[in-house]
Parts: structure tokens; C-alpha cells; sequence
């Protein structure tokens, strides 16, 4: 949970509890902003509803910039985060199936949650479908595994990867952003007139 409890601000035991908070406030903003609509998830790959892109590319760079922030403040130790490992392969290959569940349920794993406690019968099938592939995964882990643990990058973020300073590593993707939210709407007009 961050940086409070390593420095010692918050006691170790309330990890889960932030954790469930953190979640349920989650949950609760998903279903507010209409993502667990799995036709307003999947309108960003047919090009007429570009919301969730929208709002997870502001979130990320909110937090980084606000990290950052924090960080040059003295608020906070940015190198004390925890930064998930990159295995290549397992990236790669998990990314390529999660896009097609995506766009074929309407859901990632998150929203579709979300639907289902609201009672959406599509996003049960779907969550259904997901933990048949854990099932599927985890008794198979010994014929996955290499392709798991394929390709080991160590704890990389992409600022180290392509070699540039975090604070331009921001400017550039604020830039490109800004961009591709100008792109996206020239492209949601035009479905728009072709669909309606």
C-alpha cells in the first residue's frame, strides 16, 4: 500500500482494510462513470466511445504526476514502491489475450466485477470464463512456465527502458495524450456519421 506503511505511518495490519477500501471506492467510481456497460467499454475498439481511455490515460497521469510531485517535495521516497518484475513473454502474450477477451466480452477483468455486482448476466459468464482460464493455467503452470517467467527484465518501469529523465518521460506522454485525445474525437465524429 505504498510508502505509509514501509515508513512506518501506518501499521502493517490495516494493509488489508485500505486495501478493501480502496476497492470498494473503486468499484463505486467504475460503475458511476458507466464502465461496466460492456458497450461503452467495447466502444473504444469500434471507434464510437472513447470515455475509458480517456479517464485510465488522465488517472495514469495524474498519478505520476502527483507522484513525482510528492517525490521532489519530500513527501515521499519514490525509489520505496514497489515496481512489479517484467517478464517479456508473459506480458506480451497475457496482453494479447486479455485484448481479445476484451473486445469479444466487453469487459476486462475490473469492470467486469463491477457488472457482475450490479447483476449483469454477461459479465457472470465472463468472470466465469476467467476463472476457467486460472483454473486452466494454474494445473498447467508446468507446461506455461517458460513462456512465464520467459524473457526476465528485471523491475524496470518504462522511464528506465528508453533511458529518459522522469520528468520529460511526463512532459512527452502529457503531449502525446493531448494528442490522442484530439485524434480520438476527429475519429468518434466521423463513426458517428457513418453509424447514425
Amino acid at each position: 500500500m505504498g510508502p505509509l506503511i514501509p515508513n512506518d505511518i501506518i501499521p502493517y495490519e490495516w494493509n488489508n482494510v485500505i486495501a478493501i477500501i480502496i476497492g470498494i471506492a473503486f468499484g463505486f467510481i467504475l460503475e458511476s462513470s458507466g464502465f461496466s456497460s460492456s458497450r461503452k467499454l467495447a466502444g473504444v475498439f469500434y471507434g464510437y466511445d472513447f470515455a475509458v481511455l480517456k479517464v485510465f490515460f488522465t488517472a495514469a497521469l495524474t498519478a505520476i504526476i502527483g507522484l513525482l510531485y510528492m517525490d521532489y517535495l519530500g513527501y515521499l521516497d519514490i525509489s520505496k514502491l514497489y515496481i512489479h518484475p517484467t517478464y517479456l513473454w508473459g506480458a506480451i502474450i497475457g496482453g494479447a489475450i486479455m485484448g481479445v477477451g476484451f473486445v469479444a466480452g466487453g469487459f476486462c477483468p475490473g469492470t467486469s466485477l463491477c457488472a457482475v455486482a450490479i447483476g449483469k448476466i454477461d459479465a457472470m459468464i465472463y468472470v466465469l470464463g476467467i476463472m476457467i482460464g486460472v483454473f486452466i493455467f494454474s494445473e498447467a503452470y508446468t507446461l506455461f512456465e517458460p513462456i512465464y517467467n520467459g524473457y526476465f527484465e528485471g523491475n524496470i518501469t518504462l522511464m528506465d527502458s528508453l533511458g529518459v529523465s522522469p520528468y520529460w518521460f511526463v512532459f512527452i506522454l502529457t503531449v502525446a495524450a493531448v494528442v490522442i485525445f484530439a485524434l480520438s474525437d476527429q475519429i468518434r465524429k466521423r463513426v458517428k456519421k457513418v453509424f447514425y
